[in-house]
């Protein structure tokens, strides 16, 4: 077991209500095609599948899919879109579960690297997609850039999301390269917020290339979002794909 925290059934059972942005065709249509260019004819190993919002729409693209998942609420929900010889999915952490077969593609989405805690276990996950790739097969991660340079001295959090239904802001501990991602949602008409917090390792893009190298991987491209817009120092996140030598 990884430091991942374990997703339970009560958030695996609001997650697709919660991210109906995120499973928007705007915000998929990009993710699928990005993808799905990149496996051409082969195989996609999706670690941290999840409720399967990128997984069961590439699959019904026509890409063979596989999931890894640590938490099995969330891929009791996966499930109930489709079954078992359509998209298999193996119980386990992203950092050391092995599924059988080569993949052209391994792909880890929406920030979900850093649900590993440990620099060791994300140097593992990167490790374990090289594992499973076949010569030539590429890993690609989606990862926000760490937003460190809106943090003047002395403050400690910086809002991502501040509107009617939800609050959202990170904290961070600079030595650890930690932040703790907190929110606030709305409940109900009567004004009731839930409140949740989830922990996260950041890394930046440098940081993952080494991770890449030392897995035997190489920087093939890196762009600022699924459409491809280049990669700058404004960029607040990047789409990284690495390729394994043929």
């Amino acid at each position: 077991m990884t430091s991942s925290e374990l997703w339970t059934r009560a958030t695996a059972d609001r997650y697709d209500a919660e991210e109906t942005e995120m499973s928007s065709a705007a915000v998929l249509g990009p993710t699928l095609a990005f993808l799905a260019e990149l496996a051409g004819d082969g195989r996609a190993l999706e670690f941290a599948i999840g409720t399967g919002r990128v997984g069961v729409p590439l699959r019904e693209r026509g890409v063979p899919v596989v999931g890894i998942e640590l938490s099995e609420p969330m891929a009791a929900v996966l499930r109930r879109k489709t079954d078992e010889n359509t998209l298999p999915v193996v119980i386990g952490d992203m950092a050391t579960t092995v599924v059988p077969g080569e993949f052209t593609l391994v792909y880890l989405v929406y920030n979900t690297i850093s649900n590993l805690l440990t620099q060791d276990e994300q140097v593992e996950c990167f490790r374990n997609a090289a594992r499973h790739l076949a010569p030539g097969g590429r890993f690609v991660i989606e990862l926000g850039v760490p937003p460190l340079r809106f943090l003047p001295p002395g403050q400690v959090a910086v809002p991502f999301d501040v509107s009617e239904r939800h609050l959202g802001f990170d904290t961070f501990d600079l030595v650890q390269q930690i932040l703790v991602s907190h929110h606030l949602t709305r409940d109900d008409e009567e004004g009731h917020y839930r409140r949740d917090s989830s922990r996260h390792r950041y890394a930046w893009p440098a940081e993952l290339d080494l991770m890449a190298r030392i897995a035997g991987l190489a920087l093939e491209r890196r762009v600022a979002d699924w459409d491809g817009t280049p990669f700058a120092q404004d960029s607040t996140k990047h789409i990284s794909v690495w390729r394994k030598s043929a």
